[in-house]
C-alpha cells in the first residue's frame, strides 16, 4: 500500500491555458493529490490577482479532490499574503546568480529573505527555495549554505533531484546535507545531451528532460532514502520534458512509477 504520509503533486506549467476545473479533473484522474500552481503572467492566475483569485482556485479544486499544495510565484509580500489567504503552505522560488557572482547573489537573496521573513511568520507561509542548474544555486550543498541562517518554518529548501544529478550530487548525500532544511522534494529527470556535432572545436552540452526511469537521477535510490528517513510531505512531479508533445503520456507514466516506488516494501 502506498505511504499515506506522502502527497503527490504536479507542477501545472504545461497546461497554462487549461480552465482550472478541467485541470483539476485531469490531475485527479492521473492520481495526484494536488498541484503546484504557477502564478505568473499568462497563466490561470496572474500575480496582481493572487490575493483574490488563489482562494477561489483552492475552493474550486477542492470540489474535485485536489489541493494547491504550493505556488510557483514572485518573491514578495503580495504572493505570501495570497498563499496565506488560500492556505497554500509553500511559495516556491529559485535563487539566481547574476554576473556579479555567487557570494553577492547569496547576500542579495538573504536580504530579500530577511525582509520577507516577518510576513512568512505572520502568514504561516514557507518560502521554498529550489536548486536549479545553470546560473542558480544548483545543489543541496548550495542550498544548505544559502539557507543556513533561517528557520526552516519560514525559509526552507525544495530539493530537486534531477538538478542534483545534473550536478553530480548523489541523492543520499544530497538529502543528508539538506535534511534539516527540507520543505518539499521535486521529482523529474534529465541527462546531458551534446548540442553540437563532433566536428565542432569544443563540445557543448544541454539537459534533455526525460521520463523518471531514463535520466541521471535514480528515482529508486531517491525514494529508498526518503523512506529510510521517513519523509512526510509533498513529492512534486514537475512535468518537464524536452518532448513537449508527449507531456500527458509521460507524466501519466511517471506518477505510476513514483507511486510504485513508494508502495514497495522495505
Amino acid at each position: 500500500m502506498a505511504d499515506k504520509t506522502i502527497q503527490f503533486s504536479v507542477f501545472t506549467k504545461p497546461w497554462r491555458t487549461m480552465p482550472l476545473a478541467e485541470l483539476a479533473q485531469m490531475v485527479h484522474a492521473l492520481g495526484f493529490d494536488g498541484i503546484e500552481l504557477p502564478v505568473r503572467p499568462g497563466f490561470q492566475i496572474e500575480p496582481e490577482h493572487i490575493e483574490s483569485e488563489l482562494p477561489r482556485a483552492q475552493a474550486l479544486l477542492a470540489e474535485y479532490g485536489v489541493s494547491i499544495l504550493s505556488v510557483a510565484g514572485s518573491l514578495d509580500e503580495r504572493a505570501i499574503a495570497g498563499c496565506a489567504a488560500a492556505s497554500v503552505p509553500v511559495l516556491r522560488v529559485m535563487a539566481p546568480i547574476g554576473p556579479q557572482g555567487y557570494y553577492p547573489a547569496v547576500d542579495a537573496a538573504r536580504r530579500v529573505f530577511d525582509d520577507l521573513q516577518p510576513a512568512c511568520e505572520r502568514c504561516g507561509v514557507t518560502i521554498g527555495v529550489q536548486n536549479h542548474c545553470s546560473r542558480f544555486v544548483q545543489n543541496a550543498m548550495g542550498l544548505n549554505h544559502l539557507l543556513a541562517p533561517y528557520d526552516r518554518r519560514y525559509v526552507a529548501a525544495v530539493l530537486d533531484f534531477a538538478h542534483c544529478a545534473l550536478n553530480g550530487e548523489e541523492p543520499e548525500l544530497a538529502l543528508d546535507i539538506i535534511w534539516d532544511k527540507l520543505a518539499m522534494v521535486n521529482l523529474k529527470n534529465a541527462f546531458w545531451q551534446r548540442s553540437n556535432g563532433p566536428e565542432a572545436e569544443f563540445a557543448l552540452w544541454q539537459p534533455y528532460w526525460t521520463s523518471g526511469n531514463q535520466g541521471l537521477a535514480n528515482w529508486p535510490r531517491v525514494v529508498s532514502e526518503l523512506k529510510r528517513r521517513r519523509y512526510q510531505g509533498v513529492v512534486c512531479l514537475t512535468a518537464e520534458y524536452s518532448d513537449e508533445t508527449a507531456v500527458n503520456r509521460l507524466i501519466a507514466g511517471d506518477i505510476r512509477f513514483a507511486k510504485s516506488l513508494f508502495a514497495q516494501e522495505g
